[in-house]
């Protein structure tokens, strides 16, 4: 009896160990990007992932590509704090940091998804399209997000989920073309 309940033991430890390293070692999920059509004509491809900042707190990070009909196409990030956290500063521009230390800008666009006086203070919306080539998936960047008291707000971002956005980023319609 002895025999066997330390070989169930030792059976269990082995599971345990096994199970364990899948979780440590397991690849991240898979893209899910998404296609929606916006209004006719245009098509959404978006990118939705949950991060959280350097203190804890949670955010939303959408990256989005806009494509119409005619061929025009904006990238963009949306990141959504949650309500009553933050305050963002819409006049200064989002700053991405790479691990090496290369600091690149994206202008505040939030004003697009805000037309009138109740924007919401936690979330911001910036135009990745003019650093898209700089912004290279092999390593995480820091996104720097600056707020109304003169901080900054530190999220990293995980490689994989650069390299999602550099999918997203180079989707194009599946509009069919109207012939003229």
């Amino acid at each position: 009896m002895h025999t066997f309940t330390h070989q169930v033991r030792h059976m269990l430890a082995w599971l345990l160990l096994v199970v364990g390293l899948g979780i440590f070692l397991a690849p991240p999920a898979a893209a899910v990007i998404t296609e929606h059509e916006y209004v006719p004509g245009t098509i959404i491809y978006q990118s939705r992932q949950s991060l959280r900042d350097v203190d804890g707190q949670p955010w939303q990070a959408i990256a989005f590509k806009g494509v119409s009909d005619g061929g025009s196409s904006n990238f963009s990030l949306r990141l959504v704090g949650f309500p009553g956290t933050v305050t963002l500063d819409r006049s200064q521009p989002l700053t991405l940091k790479s691990a090496r230390g290369k600091l690149l800008t994206a202008s505040d666009t939030s004003q697009e998804i805000f037309t009138d006086s109740t924007a919401e203070p936690h979330i911001g919306q910036y135009n990745l399209q003019p650093i898209l080539s700089q912004l290279q998936p092999e390593q995480f960047w820091v996104v720097q997000i600056p707020t109304v008291d003169n901080s900054q707000i530190e999220i990293k971002v995980p490689s994989w989920m650069i390299q999602e956005w550099q999918i997203v980023a180079g989707k194009e319609s599946s509009i069919p073309r109207k012939q003229s």
